[in-house]
């Protein structure tokens, strides 16, 4: 079922007969620029924006921020796209059969997957961190929260191209949508369901959970359990999914991104569980500990105070007060040697 993007939109049970009908395309200029591409690239510099404000936390800098999306901007993109090609193939054929590599091509006519960009980001994530030494947990958990931003304000470009939306519903939020010149259907926003469950998790991430974080990875953790539930949910109410076979489950036909969802909680509850139990109390095992610790070190053992060499090694050090006393301790205490012999180790 597709929706006309040449008719108004409306919600009749929330303001009556007030009618919205924007158009898709915001410049009509060579192929168009379309809402749906500026509320993405909105949505990311934003989650950008927002990730620099909160590196410092994570034993990060702003520059280690700019360096990866330099990266994952377009290589997401890419696997946003491939994924959405792959699995709507079919959209993809001409009237022979023959694929039309070209409309694979149109990005600018929408089809963008983000488990797409979130597998390739996984992947990029680890790569970077490796070369550049720093904690692919930590920056996973900082990257969480952008992905989390993007997310909520990127399904309002699936509002302005009418799409992605869910079954026929009488709530008072449903969404009325016109099929053709005489008739309409009236759905559930799912856009608006996913988008407001995004940023609950972000406000939950940011205000709970990062309080009480005790190992990297758990921010991200907790965004993997979070959205896969959300998504497993609002993904059946939606019309355009893709089903896994003709597998079922009480009854109803169950979805390629349900599925892949629920592995996603399952596992992310798994490397929580295990997370807590290896670091049940304290901050010591941050990456933003070891590195204020590490900075604290090298601080006392230099005979004359001087200069940081750069903000890139400034970042650590600002961040010793900040997050060791939420732990309760001093910087002091943080530089002080690990019992038992243990040592700082170096970042994964």
């Amino acid at each position: 079922m597709q929706a006309r993007s040449d008719m108004p939109i409306s919600f009749p049970g929330l303001f009556g007969d007030w009618e919205f009908n924007p158009d898709p395309v915001a410049i009509h200029w060579g192929n168009g620029i379309y809402w749906y591409g500026i509320i993405i690239v909105a949505g990311l510099l934003l989650a950008v924006l927002f990730c620099c404000r909160q590196a410092k936390r994570y034993g990060l800098t702003e520059d280690n921020v700019y360096d990866l999306i330099i990266w994952e901007l377009p290589l997401c993109v890419i696997g946003a796209r491939v994924y959405y090609v792959i699995f709507y193939l079919d959209l993809y054929r001409r009237a022979d059969g023959t694929l039309d590599w070209m409309a694979m091509l149109r990005i600018w006519d929408g089809g963008l997957a983000i488990y797409g960009a979130v597998i390739v980001a996984f992947f990029v994530l680890m790569i970077f961190c490796k070369i550049k030494e720093l904690s692919f947990g930590a920056f996973a958990d900082l990257g969480c929260m952008g992905l989390l931003i993007g997310q909520a304000i990127g399904r309002w470009g699936n509002f302005i191209n009418r799409e992605a939306f869910g079954g026929e519903t009488d709530l008072p939020w449903r969404m009325r949508l016109w099929t053709s010149a005489t008739e309409y259907i009236e759905v559930h926003p799912t856009f608006l369901y996913e988008s407001l469950w995004n940023l609950i998790g972000l406000l939950l991430i940011v205000f709970v959970i990062s309080k009480a974080r005790t190992f990297d990875g758990e921010n991200a953790c907790f965004y993997f359990i979070w959205y896969g539930i959300g998504r497993t949910w609002i993904e059946g109410m939606r019309t355009d999914s893709l089903y896994l076979f003709d597998w079922t489950l009480f009854g109803q036909p169950i979805r390629v991104s349900q599925a892949l969802s629920v592995v996603l909680v399952v596992v992310a509850f798994m490397v929580l569980i295990l997370g807590k139990r290896r670091h049940p109390h304290g901050k010591e095992a941050l990456f933003v500990t070891r590195q204020a610790a590490l900075a604290a070190q090298a601080a006392a053992a230099e005979p004359v105070s001087s200069e940081p060499d750069g903000a890139e090694n400034a970042a650590p050090a600002e961040a010793v007060s900040e997050t060791v006393s939420e732990a309760g301790e001093t910087p002091a205490q943080a530089a002080e040697p690990a019992p038992d012999g243990e040592q700082t180790e170096k970042a994964e």
